[in-house]
Parts: C-alpha cells; sequence; structure tokens
C-alpha cells in the first residue's frame, strides 16, 4: 500500500486531518516498506526512532500510560535525514515543517495502532487502521 492510501486510512483514525494523515501515511510507507499481508511498517519506525534516541518517548506511545511529547527538532534528528527530505517534499513541506507535523501526531497514532501496548503481529496495518476508525 503505498503511503498515500494509508495517508486516507489514517485520516479517519486520526480525526480527519488529511495533511498529517498523508504525511505520516509516507513515513511509515518510507520506513516499513510494504504494509500487505502481516506487514507492520510501525517496526521500521520504532526501530529508527530508537536508533535515533528516542526510543523511550517511543515505548511511552506503545506500552499503557502517558504518551511523552517529542518536538520537531528532536524528530528531525532522529530520523534519516534522507527519509524526511523525501516525506517533506511529497507533501510540498519543508522538512521542518514536516518534522513539526510529524511530531504533534506520532504519540497518538502509534498509541491508537498498538492496542494492548503491543505492536500487533498478525494484523495488516489496513485491519489494525479500520479497527480504530469510527
Amino acid at each position: 500500500m503505498a503511503g498515500e492510501d494509508l495517508g486516507r486510512l489514517l485520516g479517519g483514525m486520526l480525526g480527519g486531518d488529511e495533511g498529517k494523515a498523508n504525511l505520516l501515511g509516507s513515513l511509515l510507507d518510507s520506513l516499513g516498506g510494504s504494509t500487505a499481508g502481516s506487514g507492520n511498517p510501525l517496526d521500521g519506525l520504532l526501530a529508527a526512532l530508537g536508533e535515533g534516541g528516542l526510543g523511550h518517548q517511543a515505548h511511552s506511545w506503545v506500552g499503557a500510560g502517558a504518551n511523552e511529547p517529542i518536538d520537531g527538532a528532536q524528530l528531525a534528528e532522529a530520523l534519516p535525514p534522507d527519509t524526511l527530505q523525501e516525506v517533506a517534499q511529497q507533501a510540498g513541506l519543508s522538512p521542518d515543517e514536516a518534522a513539526d507535523q510529524l511530531a504533534q501526531v506520532l504519540p497518538q497514532a502509534v498509541d491508537k495502532l498498538t492496542p494492548g501496548g503491543q505492536l500487533p503481529q498478525d494484523t495488516s496495518m489496513e485491519d489494525l487502521i479500520r479497527s480504530h476508525t469510527p
């Protein structure tokens, strides 16, 4: 599933904010590859954030309890530069703008996509998003 298609699904889950949803869809697609079958692009996102120094914050989004916030500068530093540049370009934003918008939506999105405080293993990203969309 392409990032744009993933963004459409995420838009409903995130209360209709299509711009941020498309940005998040592009990021997940870029870091996680295919979402078909049992693939879960959250693995790639969480690995990148962990390697970039945001593992503690990302873990808070997956686990039970409060979601720790991040800001755009932290996210920009944690993500591979080429990834953020590509995602920003697709959205028609600067990398800083893209990082700021992603930092606002990531904690909520990851929290919703990790029911029970764990990464889903046997559920496709499409099915997971649809189960959290009103």
